[in-house]
C-alpha cells in the first residue's frame, strides 16, 4: 500500500507570489491566459476564473490562484509554456526553469506512454475531466494528480496552440 502524504495550499496568496511576481504582466503572458481562459470556457462551457476586470487582472487571478494551472505548445516535444505560482511551488521550479522543461519531463519514464495516451484523448475530445496519474517534481518529489481537467487551448483563429491543465486535488507519495 502507497502512503499519501497530503499537501496544502494557503488559503490566501503570498503577497510576493514568487521572486518573478510580475511575470504575468508581461504582454505575452496576458495574451496566453485569455487563450486559456477563452479555450476552457469554450470546451468545458464555465470558466476557470472569474472573468471580471482587465486582461492583466485576470492574469494576475490566474497565476495567484491556489489551483494548479499549467500548459504546453504543440512541438513535436511540447515544452512547457505556463505554469502559475502553484505549478511552479509543487513543481519547484522558477518561471524560467518551468519554461524551459520538456512536459514529458514532469512525468517518469514509466508513466510517459500513459500521459501520452491521456494528452491523445484530450486532443481528439477537446477536453478531459476524469484524468488521474503520477506526476514528478524537478527534485524528484513524486505526487498524484487526481480529477484533473485537460484541454486543448485554441488561438483566435480556433486553431489549436497548445493544451493545459488544471487540478487542485494531488498528494504527495512516499
Amino acid at each position: 500500500m502507497t502512503d499519501l502524504a497530503v499537501f496544502v495550499l494557503p488559503m490566501t496568496p503570498p503577497e510576493q507570489p514568487c521572486s518573478q511576481a510580475s511575470v504575468w504582466q508581461q504582454s505575452h503572458v496576458v495574451h496566453w491566459t485569455q487563450l486559456l481562459l477563452d479555450s476552457y470556457r469554450h470546451w468545458l462551457g464555465a470558466d476557470l476564473i472569474e472573468r471580471h476586470g482587465t486582461t492583466v487582472e485576470q492574469a494576475r487571478r490566474v497565476f495567484e490562484c491556489l489551483d494548479i494551472v499549467v500548459s504546453h505548445g504543440i512541438e513535436d516535444n511540447p515544452i512547457l509554456n505556463y505554469g502559475n505560482h502553484a505549478a511552479l511551488l509543487l513543481w519547484e521550479m522558477d518561471w524560467d526553469q518551468f519554461r524551459q522543461t520538456p512536459s514529458r519531463l514532469t512525468a517518469e519514464p514509466v508513466n510517459q506512454t500513459e500521459r501520452a495516451e491521456m494528452l491523445r484523448r484530450a486532443r481528439s475530445r477537446g477536453y478531459i475531466d476524469d484524468y488521474r496519474g503520477v506526476r514528478i517534481s524537478r527534485t524528484g518529489k513524486r505526487f498524484l494528480v487526481e480529477a484533473a481537467i485537460v484541454w486543448n487551448v485554441m488561438d483566435a483563429g480556433g486553431f489549436q496552440c497548445g493544451q493545459a491543465a488544471t487540478f487542485s486535488k494531488w498528494s504527495y507519495l512516499h
